[in-house]
């Protein structure tokens, strides 16, 4: 799995649980919202039997516990009034409004009104009194609660989109700067090649070697060809056969070998000529001469390189050891990452399309199996056996 369909997949993450959480959110308080809407309507119950007993009682001795009753509800505003809608006591209400303002009470009155029908208490004969009442602020933060809580949700998800996308097309331009680095990388040496043999041919007029002079032409545009062709494939699913592992591997080294310090000492073990494995032998010989032109610049031209190749039941496995500088843990898990290079000048790609080779077209494992800063690297490539 690429980096983008893992962020592809970070987004989908992100938006089903933020549903999951505001579904969730949604259920839980409108559960409690409506236990609050009970016990409140059941507190105005308790309030209006209160009332009633005080406006209809003879014998009673101790208001005070009465008046305890009614303060014992701190939360749901009420409004009382006689037959003629004169309010004749009010519970929960901005005291310093009812102060300021004389039809504040009123106000609140006809919101009671258009909320719930009031509670009717027989005083006397034709004497009656209403009791309203409406949800206390406690029940209308508990109701809004789950769709701040949304809106929140919603800035967050907005946020992390925008830093993915922006991650995203940070790392799209890192691809394609490497990418164009790597492809001017791979062409120099056979386009300086062919330069300087052409500069030889312009300074031998007699052509003397002239069948020699082809030859090496030929093998760099060879080279052409094959780098060409190599990045054809990349955006490309490419065909694959079966080939002897052994053999492939024989190619590549001996390509890196001709091109090394005579101070560098190869060393290939295999536990049998022949390892059949299906590969595109153009890509596969790509990441090959990756791991081994980084395991050059690991020990700075002197030094060990040693390809061993196991086998299992089900994988032909391949490591390319070197005796270098090391990778220090931080940054075993960064190294496929485009960008990542320890060489001042370096592209950083070569073990990003390595992984790339490997993983997405060969259905194989590439990574760091171990590493010791200061004694060398090893990379381990695992491919299905044919």
């Amino acid at each position: 799995m690429n980096i983008y369909e893992r962020k592809y997949r970070w987004k989908i993450v992100l938006i089903l649980s933020a549903l999951i959480i505001v579904a969730a959110s949604l259920i839980y308080t409108d559960n409690l919202a409506t236990k609050l809407a009970q016990e409140e309507k059941q507190k105005v119950e308790q309030i209006a039997d209160v009332y009633h007993y005080i406006a209809t009682a003879t014998d009673i001795t101790d208001y005070g516990f009465l008046v305890q009753l009614i303060k014992a509800n701190k939360t749901v505003p009420i409004i009382s009034t006689d037959n003629s809608g004169n309010i004749v006591a009010s519970l929960n209400l901005d005291s310093i409004k009812i102060a300021q303002d004389t039809l504040y009470l009123q106000k609140k009155l006809l919101e009671m009104k258009d909320f719930a029908e009031p509670i009717k208490l027989e005083i006397s004969e034709n004497l009656y009194q209403y009791v309203y009442y409406k949800h206390s602020v406690l029940y209308q933060q508990l109701l809004y609660f789950p769709y701040v809580q949304l809106i929140i949700i919603a800035a967050f998800l907005i946020v992390a989109y925008t830093l993915f996308n922006t991650a995203r097309k940070s790392e799209q331009n890192r691809v394609w700067v490497g990418m164009a680095k790597e492809t001017a990388h791979q062409l120099g040496t056979p386009i300086s090649s062919l330069v300087a043999w052409v500069e030889y041919l312009e300074q031998s007029p007699a052509m003397e070697g002239k069948h020699q002079v082809v030859e090496e032409m030929g093998k760099d545009v060879q080279r052409l060809e094959l780098i060409a062709d190599r990045f054809s494939k990349v955006g490309s699913q490419p065909d694959l056969t079966n080939k002897n592992l052994i053999t492939e591997l024989e190619h590549s080294i001996d390509y890196i070998k001709r091109r090394s310090s005579k101070k560098v000492s190869f060393d290939f073990q295999f536990p049998a000529p022949i390892v059949s494995v299906k590969m595109n032998v153009i890509l596969f010989n790509w990441v090959i001469e990756n791991l081994l032109k980084n395991a050059l610049d690991a020990i700075d031209g002197i030094g060990d390189i040693t390809v061993k190749v196991e086998e299992d039941n089900q994988y032909a496995i391949i490591d390319i050891s070197d005796s270098g500088k090391g990778i220090p843990r931080s940054k075993q898990q960064t190294v496929f990452e485009p960008g990542y290079s320890t060489k001042k000048r370096g592209w950083g790609l070569g073990l990003t399309l390595a992984k790339r080779i490997t993983e997405s077209y060969h259905k194989g494992k590439i990574f760091v199996k171990q590493s010791t800063p200061g004694k060398g690297t090893t990379f381990r490539i695992m491919l299905p056996k044919s």
